[in-house]
């Protein structure tokens, strides 16, 4: 059973409760224009899904798009199919539940955690909510926060639109559709919010606050956050530093920043360069090329000793660190047949995704 490491009570916990059928999930991603760094949550939340389906499980995704000020997440379905990412059961736009979000901004007014300006903008009464701060552990003063701001533009759908509300035209802040969503699409109590790690403060503390106030209970039983995305030094989620479409430009593979990525865990800060990029690449390519020669020999079944450690590995917090050294150790032990190994390294191509057999049959 998949063990991950909670980030509001530190302790590595199991993903779902005890006898529980289904695993909910929220992942929060692209609050500006989508870039490498929105992909590495969004890469968690796919590992947890496999993981989880592994043991039998029902998974149901969600993912936040956000889409009203600049056309943010626009690129963030492709990035995610580059990458393997299966589809989330939801993926709403932000601008597609406006209702749902005006319908909870209206209930925090109601339970006393919000209140309205004559100016038409609506704020999260922090002093309302005393457990701000728990996830990050941060102290110290807090100070109300957007959940409606005024404005004056034209009215309409998409990017640069205003809406209707009953404070006046405007826009929801930018933290509140990471509550309305997750509570419309997976419940008033889901088990698993994903997100990133910079992301933990403000933006996760004013959606953990603004969730629990509505709900009146812990409405995401559990927290997972990926470490800090850097390239070459700098945030990855920049403009100009880094893309899936650089990276295919530059004749690499897309998935090999999916290996990349495995090949350090998801909790560690990851300082990503193009010599880290290319290495992945050929080391991408030199699996394929051996999964394709063990194609060749009769099949065997998998290797049980090197699945069970793999697997181990995987449902430890997701140490795909180990579970990779561990299939390399396989690689080369001459004692497994060509067969097992070919049946052995599929096994878990269903977790890395890394399109392992895509050379059969062109060697």
């Amino acid at each position: 059973m998949l063990r991950l490491h909670d980030t509001l009570t530190r302790q590595v916990v199991p993903a779902a409760p005890t006898g529980a059928r289904t695993l909910r999930v929220y992942t929060c991603t692209a609050h500006e224009t989508a870039g490498l760094a929105d992909l590495r949550p969004a890469l968690l939340a796919d590992l947890v899904r496999r993981v989880a389906e592994r043991s039998g499980l029902l998974v149901l995704a969600c993912r936040n798009v956000s889409d009203l000020r600049d056309g943010e997440g626009a690129s963030l379905d492709a990035d995610a199919l580059a990458l393997n990412m299966r589809a989330p059961d939801h993926s709403p736009r932000t601008s597609e539940t406006m209702g749902l979000v005006v319908e909870l901004i209206g209930r925090l007014i109601e339970r006393g955690h919000a209140y309205a300006t004559p100016e038409g903008a609506v704020f999260f009464d922090a002093a309302s909510y005393p457990a701000y701060g728990d996830i990050s552990g941060t102290q110290g003063a807090v100070s109300d926060w957007p959940l409606w701001e005024p404005r004056k533009d034209s009215t309409g759908n998409g990017a640069g639109a205003v809406w209707h509300a009953p404070w006046g035209r405007g826009l929801p802040g930018r933290d509140i559709e990471c509550s309305a969503t997750p509570l419309r699409f997976l419940g008033t109590r889901f088990d698993l919010y994903v997100g990133a790690a910079d992301l933990c403060f403000p933006h996760h503390e004013r959606a953990r606050a603004q969730s629990n106030a509505a709900t009146g209970q812990e409405a995401a039983a559990r927290w997972a956050h990926s470490g800090r995305l850097l390239f070459d030094g700098r945030p990855a989620g920049t403009g100009d530093v880094i893309s899936l479409s650089g990276v295919a430009a530059a004749g690499l593979d897309p998935l090999a920043v999916r290996l990349a990525l495995l090949q350090h865990h998801y909790r560690r800060p990851v300082d990503l360069t193009w010599d880290a990029l290319r290495a992945a690449d050929e080391e991408l390519r030199r699996l394929r090329r051996r999964v394709a020669e063990w194609a060749e020999s009769p099949s065997r079944p998998i290797d049980g000793g090197y699945a069970e450690r793999v697997q181990r590995a995987l449902d430890d917090d997701l140490d795909t660190p180990e579970a990779l050294r561990l299939l390399r150790d396989l690689e080369a032990d001459e004692s497994v047949t060509p067969g097992s190994k070919f049946e052995t390294f599929l096994h878990f191509d269903h977790v890395l995704a890394l399109d392992l057999p895509a050379d059969i049959g062109r060697i």
